[in-house]
């Protein structure tokens, strides 16, 4: 599907679609419990005046990892999981009026770079 050439109905559609996709496989999965709890407030704004106190020493907010290597690997298991069966049953799943108030999703810039080096690699092949 060549964005450029889609119907207005038709991005319409793809813009549900994947306000769909990230509720249901990203949104509610393992990332709400990381999200859940206290979030520490800046005086400054930009957290230069947070640090988190371990038993090695102080890290500063900017400088801490917010995942630990299990999180993720649990996060990004799940993501693929709900993911593919999200693929698997697209005309059950598509149909959940996923995130109706949020913004209207754009293409990613810095994924469309990779798009069009790959468009352009394969013209080359072709």
């Amino acid at each position: 599907m060549d964005p450029e050439t889609l119907s207005s109905k038709d991005t319409r559609d793809l813009e549900r679609m994947a306000k769909s996709i990230v509720e249901i496989c990203v949104r509610n999965t393992g990332l709400e419990d990381l999200h859940a709890g206290q979030f520490p407030v800046s005086r400054t704004g930009d957290f230069s005046d947070i640090t988190v106190q371990t038993p090695d020493g102080d890290i500063p907010w900017n400088a801490l990892s917010r995942l630990s290597d299990p999180e993720m690997k649990a996060l990004m298991v799940e993501v693929v999981d709900r993911v593919f069966t999200y693929l698997r049953y697209p005309e059950a799943l598509a149909a959940i009026p996923g995130g109706r108030t949020w913004d209207r999703p754009k293409l990613d810039e810095n994924l469309m770079k990779t798009v069009r080096r790959r468009q352009a690699q394969r013209a080359k092949e072709a």
